[in-house]
C-alpha cells in the first residue's frame, strides 16, 4: 500500500507524554483525596479521552469528570505540557516523510491548541500540514470525531491511500469508523493484546519499523 495521507495519533506515538499526564491526573485526583504512589498506575490515561478515563478508572460521574479535566488543566497547561519529549527517531521520520511527499497530519484527542504548542515547543509543526484535536469544550474529543472533523476540513482526503497511526485502542476504532485501516505502534503505552483485538491492519514495535511500513 502506498500511503499518500498520514494520520498521526500525538501522546504515546509522536511523543513519550506520560509524565505530564500523569502527573497532572494525580494533581487533579488529590481534589478529591487520593493520593496516588506510583504514577505509572495513570498511564491508561494516556491517550483515550480524560473523561472517559475518569469514569472508567474512578468510577466518577459526569460532573466529576468535568471538575477533573479543570482540575487537570490546572496543572498541565502550565507545566505538565512541557514534561514531554519526542520519541527517539521521530523527528527523522517525519521529515523523510514529507520530503516524500507524503501528506502528514496530527489528529489527537489532547485539545487542539495544547496539541499545537507542543509541537511548536518541539520545532515539528512545520512537519504537518494540519494539527487537528479535540474541542475545549471537550464537544469535539472522541478519535472518531477528530477524525471526520479534519478529513472533512482537508477535503478531497482519497481514503483507499490514508492510514492512522497509534498506540492505543481508540485510535484504531477511530480510525476503522472513518473507513481507515490502522498501523499500531508497541513503543507507546498499549499493548499488542489491545492493538490487535481492536483491529489493527499492522503492528510496529519500533520506530525505524513504522517508517519502513509508511514509506512502502
Amino acid at each position: 500500500m502506498k500511503y499518500k495521507y498520514i494520520f498521526f495519533d500525538l501522546d504515546g506515538t509522536l511523543t513519550e507524554s506520560a509524565p505530564g499526564i500523569t502527573r497532572s491526573v494525580a494533581y487533579a485526583l488529590k481534589k478529591w483525596g487520593i493520593e496516588v504512589e506510583d504514577l505509572r498506575t495513570l498511564e491508561p490515561f494516556v491517550g483515550p479521552p480524560l473523561a472517559e478515563s475518569f469514569a472508567r478508572y474512578f468510577g466518577f460521574t459526569p460532573e466529576q469528570c468535568s471538575d477533573g479535566i479543570r482540575y487537570y488543566r490546572e496543572y498541565y497547561v502550565n507545566k505538565g505540557l512541557f514534561e514531554n519529549s519526542v520519541y527517539p527517531g521521530i523527528e527523522d521520520m517525519l521529515r523523510e516523510l514529507k520530503n516524500a511527499g507524503k501528506r502528514l497530519i496530527v489528529a489527537t484527542s489532547k485539545p487542539e491548541e495544547m496539541a499545537v504548542r507542543i509541537l511548536e515547543h518541539f520545532q515539528l509543526a512545520d512537519c504537518f500540514e494540519r494539527i487537528a484535536g479535540a474541542s475545549m469544550d471537550e464537544k469535539r474529543v472522541e478519535k472518531a470525531d477528530v477524525l471526520r472533523y479534519v478529513i472533512e476540513e482537508l477535503g478531497q482526503v482519497d481514503l483507499t491511500k490514508a492510514v492512522m497511526v497509534g498506540d492505543r485502542e481508540n485510535d484504531v476504532r477511530g480510525a476503522r469508523e472513518n473507513g481507515l485501516p490502522c498501523i499500531g505502534v508497541l513503543y507507546g503505552y498499549g499493548s499488542r493484546e489491545e492493538l490487535t483485538e481492536a483491529g489493527a491492519a499492522k503492528i510496529a514495535d519500533t520506530v525505524e519499523e513504522l517508517k519502513k511500513m509508511l514509506k512502502e
